[in-house]
């Protein structure tokens, strides 16, 4: 029964969804459409809202194509492809593929969710060289790992709660991550995401003759000096200044950890590119791979002002807190957590960023939580989960991993809307009966 509802699953999918570009248009009508009705903005208020907040993500989309772009770059370097080949060797049968391919993602994940989601891509590539199974399960395997990215040590709302000067300080005062990461709560979630979703995934290994199988392309050659070359070739493919850059890069990053910093986006990609340009060792190398990298990041460049656009909509016309305090209004003080948690999940396909959901929903969710003398940090981490739970529905996220997968949002969504039905009856559980 499971396969068969997996089968339908992927079918509906394959039928009926668009490309991502064209789900992010829908979203933007829904966001029109929903605030002038239930809101009663006006029309040209709306297009104002949507217009002005178009940009608003500029910053965070650069990070996101460095995401792909760092990431991929520093998998083109030798080391770390014979690692990756050496991991991925060992998979023998198709569902020992998929589970161990998830656990890859699901620890990166919880460490860093960019890296986590290069690392998870970029293994599903490797594995699929030397296993049959079917490469979309595979891609959507290294997908099901972000599911755990705000329960982990990068999750945006347990940190910033805990990080002296953040704007609900005065409300909340600061949450420590004992209260909130490492909860015996949150920690449950994980623990029972971490056995319930490889198995989910394992159940889902289509036969063999339902399998779509995909090789990745042979790497090409990396670029030779030729024996008659410029000055400027020979820069081009000299190792010394683009080592000693790189090796500077490493040593602020080993200085950034020594003082106390903490481990961010920034962080990551600041990594990823300081090692792959060591790694590469010649600048000539390293541009061959970005030419390669860069391919896919189209989406990202023209997908992510829309969804800026929208999240200026719902916030600037009331709607994400009108919806927040419609799931509020019929709340005790041991049921909202559960209800915040569906909130969030209905909020993040509108506004799939951790930071600015919280935003949009602390405002309504902390006084109500202290009304009711609900746990305060257990509806924190609600929010949290709720904005990571549809991230398997919401594309938003998806985007660089399938860039470096070489597949669209539908190749993978029939598998991950049956994980979202699974997820969410844990996490939703969880938070209901404890």
């Amino acid at each position: 029964m499971f396969q068969r509802a997996t089968r339908l699953s992927v079918r509906l999918v394959e039928r009926f969804l668009p490309d991502a570009y064209v789900f992010v248009l829908i979203f933007t009508a829904l966001a029109f459409i929903a605030a002038f009705a239930i809101e009663q903005t006006p029309p040209l208020e709306l297009v104002r809202y949507w217009g002005t907040g178009f940009w608003e993500l500029l910053g965070f989309s650069m990070q996101m194509l460095l995401v792909l772009v760092t990431g991929f770059i520093l998998a083109k370097t030798p080391p770390v492809k014979r690692g990756l080949t050496w991991m991925a060797s060992r998979c023998r049968t198709p569902k020992n593929a998929i589970v161990v391919v998830t656990l890859v993602a699901m620890a990166a994940n919880w460490i860093n969710w960019g890296f986590g989601l290069v690392i998870g891509a970029l293994f599903a590539r490797e594995v699929a060289r030397f296993v049959k199974v079917d490469y979309r399960l595979l891609v959507a395997s290294a997908y099901s790992g972000f599911i755990i990215w705000h329960g982990g040590l990068s999750g945006s709302i347990p940190l910033t709660i805990a990080t002296e000067g953040h704007f609900m300080q005065e409300a909340i005062g600061l949450i420590p991550t004992s209260e909130t990461i490492f909860a015996p709560f949150n920690l449950l979630i994980v623990a029972l995401l971490v056995i319930a979703i490889p198995l989910i995934n394992r159940a889902m290994t289509p036969s063999d003759q339902d399998a779509v199988l995909f090789t990745p392309p042979e790497d090409p050659e990396p670029p030779v000096l030729a024996q008659e070359s410029s000055p400027a070739e020979r820069l081009e493919h000299g190792w010394i200044l683009s080592v000693a850059v790189g090796v500077a890069g490493l040593v602020f990053l080993v200085d950034h950890f020594i003082a106390g910093g903490g481990l961010n986006l920034n962080i990551v990609n600041y990594g990823f590119l300081m090692l792959g340009i060591v790694l590469h060792r010649t600048p000539a190398r390293l541009l061959a791979a970005l030419q390669e990298a860069i391919k896919g990041g189209a989406g990202i460049v023209i997908q992510f002002p829309f969804y800026a656009g929208i999240m200026a909509i719902l916030v600037g016309s009331g709607l994400a807190t009108t919806m927040s305090e419609w799931f509020v209004s019929f709340a005790s003080a041991g049921s909202l957590p559960f209800w915040t948690f569906l909130s969030a999940g209905l909020i993040n396909m509108f506004v799939p960023s951790g930071g600015g959901q919280w935003a949009v929903q602390a405002p309504v969710m902390i006084p109500a939580a202290q009304a009711l003398g609900a746990d305060l940090p257990r509806v924190a981490m609600a929010v949290a989960w709720g904005d990571a739970w549809t991230s398997m529905l919401q594309p938003f996220f998806a985007l660089p991993l399938l860039a470096i997968a070489g597949l669209k949002i539908k190749d993978i969504m029939g598998y991950c809307l049956m994980l979202l039905f699974a997820s969410g009856v844990i996490i939703g559980l969880v938070f209901l009966l404890l």
